[in-house]
């Protein structure tokens, strides 16, 4: 059994962030698997060596090619995985480059970047439909024996302590019962939320708006998360959130596991 540090961040545009220091950070971090969202890269080949091959690294792929520089996810791994998995069939999984399967053989690890509700009715439905056919999915790895874990942007806080201002937020998405409640239905289908395993209580975000510098007052959401199925809870050994690392709106968020 080996001890491996994964963490995942929403990049928000990997072009920006390779300007802002990303590299020094990701070649620094002690990661072995590095999963990223929101790389808003159509084609990967356009980017820096660099960023392609990092040294040390495998990376895997998936972009939206419905609408340019737009979505998209990526995991640089250490350990050469097994088999990757893009193509999850006809259903909102496989569309807008925003999930990602990689299966390491002692796990299957799923980088995906959930779709925002924020731009009207129609986006909040697509949300919720990609998080009902999400769930089902894994429930099935899980029920298959699979020891397995999720992580991204899910952009929903799950209860009040994980935003700096639920009451003002309680109709807005990324807070409606709605989707709060699809966490719950996570929880329940025994998918663990492995920072609180650790931590329970309020302040730790992992996302904070630009537009309004809410970073410098700490007004942020926690929508970003690790979810580790029940067979591997004795087996995180640490859950955390790297809320000093600057570049992006969001910040890295990471675990250690045993596996």
């Amino acid at each position: 059994m080996n001890t491996r540090t994964l963490l995942s961040w929403n990049v928000n545009g990997i072009r920006a962030i390779e300007r802002k220091g990303f590299l020094d950070w990701f070649l620094n971090s002690g990661g072995d698997i590095v999963a990223l969202q929101e790389t808003k890269v159509s084609d990967f080949s356009s980017l820096s060596d660099t960023l392609q091959h990092p040294a040390g690294f495998h990376a895997y792929w998936n972009s939206c090619v419905e609408k340019k520089g737009y979505s998209g996810v990526v995991v640089y791994t250490k350990i050469e995985p097994r088999r990757v998995k893009t193509d999850f069939g006809d259903n909102f999984l496989s569309q807008e480059g925003r999930m990602i399967e990689c299966d390491f053989g002692t796990f299957v690890l799923l980088n995906a970047y959930f779709p925002n509700g924020g731009s009207g009715e129609k986006r909040l439905q697509y949300k919720l439909t990609f998080y009902n056919q999400f769930l089902p999915y894994v429930k099935e790895l899980a029920k298959s024996g699979r020891h397995v874990i999720f992580c991204g942007d899910v952009n929903t806080a799950h209860k009040e302590i994980d935003l700096a201002r639920p009451k003002e937020n309680k109709n807005n998405t990324g807070f409606l019962p709605i989707e709060r409640k699809w966490i719950d239905d996570v929880i329940n289908a025994g998918f663990i939320d492995t920072f609180r395993m650790f931590n329970s209580e309020g302040g730790y975000y992992t996302y904070w708006d630009l537009k309004t510098f809410a970073r410098d007052r700490n007004v942020g959401w926690r929508i970003d998360y690790f979810f580790a199925s029940e067979s591997l809870k004795s087996r995180v050994k640490d859950a955390f959130i790297a809320a000093d690392v600057l570049g992006s709106d969001h910040c890295p968020i990471g675990i250690i596991i045993n596996v």
